[in-house]
């Protein structure tokens, strides 16, 4: 009997998320208001930061931290080619180049050691990526920004509620930008976060989001308020609406327990796969973590099949079995191939990986046999087409 299509993501949205969202709806307030105030407040609390910064997108959210920390054309900012492309294309459209440091093998994030290797007169910024939710070694890399007066601004698009030596991330660098993306840990539909513990960049980062102006437009319309307002800067058209955060507020009261299944789930691809010669899977940290497993990733070591990554995934296609590619490096895009040298694309760690690497389905509403059959069929595909 042909089994049901196991799709690679699915998010979890319950009662409590759909009636808030039909509050904000009934309320006639559904743009940027007091649900968004909330969620902020909520999130700042949860990752122990001063403040945060609600955003529609992650993306928009990079753009405003590179921006509001003065990152300036001509300059350098030195991150991971694993990530997805706004990490870099938002440097790109301040005029920053884009420094492109190696991974480390086993943990597939950003090997700081690569970055003391890149770093110049004009360098101004390292921006760590949090891969698949694995916390880089962020001491080593403030370590390295301390010494060469670097802003670390983290990528933590796929971290929401990883911790990092018993601290969440979220409040351990200058800046850290968040997604809320369908396929991530907690969803707003689309939307992003900026946390900080900066005063004066939180200040500056709610002028950027909305035009410059001083006052929002439900502190304008609503009881009491005033209609005047003033435009203190140049700014961007990048607030959250009340209908996004009213699904965020009850979605970051279940993280924890989202993340407690992801794991349970990956714990399981671990044990079912850990042992099979033909994949890599990447290796904790020598350091405390506290992993929300966003993505389960698997390295096809394809020398040692038949087939290549693509007909690997094509083979589980044919058995229903969803999956993604997080991601093709950087530099391997037509357009960016273009931004880099030949010596600058040189990064072999990464393009290895980059060629042969996928996401198994993982989210919460899985469950065991989901996953158990995800191993069986990847064991069987492994057992037909090894060398």
């Amino acid at each position: 009997m042909k089994t049901t299509f196991l799709p690679f993501s699915r998010p979890s949205i319950g009662a409590d998320e759909i009636e808030e969202v039909v509050d904000s709806l009934k309320s006639g307030w559904i743009t940027t208001g007091p649900k968004v105030q909330q969620f902020e407040s909520d999130f700042a609390k949860f990752v122990g930061a001063k403040h945060a910064v609600a955003v529609n997108s992650a993306t928009s959210g990079l753009h405003l931290a590179y921006l509001a920390l003065g990152l300036k054309p001509g300059e350098e900012a030195i991150t991971t080619p694993l990530t997805f492309i706004s990490t870099v294309s938002m440097l790109c459209s301040l005029g920053v180049k884009p420094v492109l440091a190696d991974i480390d093998p086993n943990t597939l994030n950003i090997d700081p050691g690569e970055i003391e290797k890149k770093i110049t007169k004009k360098t101004r910024a390292i921006v760590p990526v949090h891969f698949a939710g694995l916390p880089c070694d962020l001491d080593r890399i403030k370590t390295i920004a301390r010494k060469h007066r670097l802003k670390v601004i983290e990528d933590a698009a796929h971290a929401a509620g990883t911790e990092y030596k018993g601290g969440k991330i979220g409040a351990l660098s200058d800046a850290t930008v968040f997604s809320f993306h369908p396929i991530k840990n907690m969803t707003t539909g689309e939307g992003g976060m900026i946390t900080t513990n900066d005063d004066k960049l939180a200040e500056k980062l709610a002028l950027l989001r909305f035009h410059g102006m001083n006052k929002l437009a439900w502190k304008r319309y609503g009881k009491g308020g005033s209609p005047h307002y003033d435009i203190n800067c140049l700014g961007y058209k990048y607030n959250m609406m009340d209908i996004q955060a009213a699904l965020g507020i009850h979605q970051l009261r279940k993280l924890s327990a989202f993340n407690a299944l992801r794991s349970k789930y990956a714990q399981i691809y671990r044990k079912e796969l850990g042992s099979l010669s033909q994949i890599h899977l990447p290796q904790d940290p020598p350091y405390g973590i506290v992993h929300p497993w966003h993505l389960f990733i698997i390295v096809i070591k394809t020398e040692t099949l038949k087939i290549s990554r693509d007909e690997f995934i094509q083979a589980l296609s044919d058995q229903n079995i969803g999956t993604g590619i997080h991601f093709k490096v950087v530099h391997q895009h037509p357009y960016y191939k273009e931004l880099f040298t030949a010596k600058e694309r040189n990064l072999p760690n990464a393009n290895y990986v980059s060629e042969r690497i996928l996401s198994l389905p993982l989210y919460p509403s899985l469950n065991i046999g989901d996953v158990t059959r995800v191993c069986a069929v990847i064991k069987e595909i492994i057992k037909t087409n090894a060398r």
